[in-house]
């Protein structure tokens, strides 16, 4: 006979079991934290030295530690470099950039893994200085001036046992508003072609295309350069064979492709030489000038420079119709991205000022302010360089003068410091507090900040040659 009664009761039995309270009376053994010394929160590494981090890491008996190291490289393939070790023992290989970087202990005897970031900042001999470009009896020439003003003339031959191309026009340190200004490297730009410069090394590079032609997808059978503008990405955008190329920044800036010449902006123009480029918060647009219908163009950046010729509302057209002007234009310079100064030389064998205002960003209109004789027309002539400043004046080097010209009053004022060679150079620096002149084998460096009118504050002597342009990093 079945005792349905003692089943049940021993089933009971185990449920109150089950519930007796949990007085929580357990030993919990928590790993040990390994203990981490002698690791800098910042290290300086030379290019193609050795970089060497020995951290002193303390841990419980018995366990089982492993290092693992990591440099977050934008520019390598996998975007990092990854090393396991006790120690960080490399050849630093990287550019001269700022690096994020990550040590982790990694505790296999129980599998935890404990993080400590720092930081790596690559740096070669010219990190900091200012680059020139110069001309040496015909001869283009690339040289260095470190911070404490010592020369290394003639680099690139130094270093590459062959010569420039001829004819320099422009030089431009690379670099990329987007990721920090991140470093892309050196254009020397030359009237027919142009090379490409490591930021670090002053090699060629090993990652983008190093010469001018190289730089085009589908490069044209001749190249003219005429002038060239540094765009905040990184990039190069001006007037090529008498039309508007940009280059490319629809990839990451690490791509080989990154800043090449795709097509030109597609139109019927011939560009002079001279235009300006603007980049508002609305977007970036180009003033150009027709050299064979004497006549002011619109361009837009829309991915690629987008030609839209007159397709732009004239204001005040009788003051000058900027659909046919009818003179040859000289130079186009522009004052904090809004006054634009237009210098053509007219039929009458006169220098005249078109003064004008644009927005080409919309409502696309050209709003011309005044048309009148320059003032001083000694002023132009072969070599004749004109540069504008922020604080409304106009720098203007002829002969071997400078001058500082106010056009809301056409006040023309020689600076305080003469030259003795003809001025071939105009550079501002130090937020626009200071103007460096090229002159002679000579760097001069003059104040130009408020109340001061080119007092000589310093001078670069030693370089080969007459400045053509100069680059700074610092």
């Amino acid at each position: 006979m079945k005792h349905p009664h003692f089943s049940l009761a021993l089933v009971l039995a185990f449920l109150v079991a089950g519930c007796y309270k949990d007085k929580g009376n357990y030993d919990i053994n928590m790993p040990i934290e390994p203990q981490v010394s002698n690791l800098e929160e910042r290290y300086e590494a030379v290019v193609g030295d050795s970089l060497i981090i020995e951290p002193v890491v303390q841990a419980a008996p018995g366990d089982d530690i492993e290092l693992e190291w990591r440099i977050f490289a934008p520019e390598a393939p996998a975007g990092t470099y990854e090393l396991t070790g006790p120690s960080l023992r490399i050849i630093f290989g990287l550019q001269a950039n700022l690096y994020a970087a990550r040590l982790t202990v990694h505790n296999k005897s129980n599998g935890m893994r404990y993080f400590h970031n720092f930081e790596v900042q690559g740096i070669t001999e010219f990190v900091r200085g200012t680059t020139v470009l110069s001309v040496e009896d015909g001869i283009t020439r690339l040289s260095f001036i470190k911070p404490d003003s010592t020369v290394q003339a003639r680099l690139y031959e130094a270093i590459h046992n062959k010569q420039l191309p001829a004819n320099p026009v422009q030089l431009f340190y690379m670099h990329d508003q987007a990721t920090g200004n991140m470093p892309l490297g050196y254009w020397i730009i030359c009237r027919n072609g142009g090379v490409r410069l490591n930021v670090s090394t002053m090699q060629e590079d090993p990652l983008y295309p190093n010469t001018l032609a190289a730089n085009f997808f589908f490069a044209p059978e001749t190249i003219t350069v005429s002038s060239l503008r540094h765009f905040n990405r990184g990039v190069l955008m001006g007037v090529i064979n008498g039309k508007l190329y940009g280059g490319t920044t629809s990839t990451w800036n690490q791509s080989t492709t990154y800043g090449m010449f795709g097509s030109y902006a597609d139109g019927d123009y011939t560009l002079a030489p001279s235009f300006v480029m603007t980049t508002l918060d609305a977007g970036t647009s180009f003033i150009g000038f027709d050299q064979h219908r004497k006549q002011f163009l619109r361009f837009n950046l829309y991915g690629d420079p987008t030609y839209f010729g007159t397709q732009y509302n004239v204001a005040n057209p009788e003051i000058f119709n900027p659909h046919n002007v009818g003179m040859d234009l000289i130079e186009l310079v522009q004052i904090n991205n809004s006054e634009t100064y237009a210098y053509v030389a007219g039929h009458d064998g006169l220098v005249h000022e078109l003064a004008f205002t644009v927005n080409f960003n919309g409502p696309f209109t050209f709003t011309p302010l005044h048309k009148r004789t320059f003032i001083r027309q000694e002023l132009f002539g072969e070599g004749t360089k004109l540069l504008a400043a922020r604080n409304g004046v106009i720098y203007i080097a002829a002969g071997s003068k400078v001058y500082r010209y106010n056009p809301l009053n056409e006040e023309v004022r020689e600076l305080n410091t003469s030259f003795q060679a003809p001025v071939t150079m105009l550079k501002l620096a130090d937020n626009e507090n200071t103007l460096v002149v090229g002159s002679g084998n000579s760097l001069y460096y003059l104040a130009i900040s408020t109340g001061r009118f080119g007092d000589l504050t310093g001078q670069i002597n030693g370089i080969p040659g007459y400045p053509v342009d100069i680059a700074f990093r610092f």
